[in-house]
């Protein structure tokens, strides 16, 4: 079965397409949308099973979301679109501007990872840990079986061979938190190999887009825009000024 994706959409002029991380939907970006919208189309997507989109009977990996992103922006007649993906979003970033290179213009990687060894040692035996358990008990239990697939995401989906890294043609940004679960060494391993990429790290752990808003979106706009400086940068939004300012839709 099709999905149909459940998003939010503000804005106009070029397509700047908002993918969240694991767990997660578009309300992440809450402190995103205004400031971003000011100057790109924005639309900010659930993945499939996330957030108010179905989950589906395709498979649930980072290659499927990745073609389910295609299908969205063909339905909205989206050609090409700027990618801003945090986290597992940032891995569906990834591997859609290396399968659709002519579809990508710009592309923000915040918090990616091209392979588990990228996540802090600690984090990602935590992450398997609570994937056993899941997986264990998943035949009888709807609530494991959700679990284990949102975690296998995160423990035997993600291996992007570096060449195919380094293939990505997008102008790219990659940013992370300076305590972020990601190591330095693997976002810094990322960015070297993506060419002519730029690198930002901003004072803050994985989730800066959220906690560091007012610098995370400035340092996104300055790059996606080519300006030195972004006037008048908001501060955080509430849930309800997002769901009031933004149009939500049902594709």
């Amino acid at each position: 079965m099709n999905i149909h994706h459940f998003y939010i959409e503000k804005g106009q002029g070029e397509p700047l397409i908002l993918l969240h991380g694991n767990r997660e939907s578009s309300h992440y970006f809450v402190n995103q949308i205004e400031d971003f919208s000011r100057f790109f189309h924005v639309y900010a997507i659930d993945t499939r099973g996330h957030g108010r989109t179905p989950r589906g009977t395709q498979p649930f990996t980072i290659k499927q979301f990745a073609d389910d992103l295609l299908r969205f922006m063909d339905e909205h007649q989206i050609a090409k679109a700027n990618l801003l993906g945090f986290s597992d979003g940032a891995n569906i970033a990834m591997v859609f501007a290396i399968d659709y290179p002519e579809r990508v213009n710009l592309l923000v990687l915040n918090g990616a990872n091209q392979s588990t060894h990228g996540v802090k040692r600690m984090i990602q035996v935590l992450i398997e840990i609570g994937y056993k358990i899941a997986k264990r008990f998943a035949g009888r239990s709807d609530v494991a079986r959700r679990n284990a697939e949102m975690l296998e995401l995160m423990v035997n989906e993600l291996n992007v061979p570096v060449p195919a890294l380094s293939g990505i043609k997008a102008k790219t940004l990659v940013i992370a938190g300076t305590n972020d679960l990601i190591k330095e060494t693997h976002t810094r391993f990322i960015a070297d190999h993506i060419p002519g990429s730029e690198l930002i790290f901003i004072k803050g752990n994985h989730f800066i887009a959220n906690k560091k808003s007012r610098a995370f979106n400035e340092a996104v706009l300055k790059f996606l825009t080519g300006e030195r400086e972004i006037p008048c940068i908001r501060k955080k939004k509430s849930k309800a000024a997002y769901e009031m300012g933004a149009a939500i839709n049902k594709n």
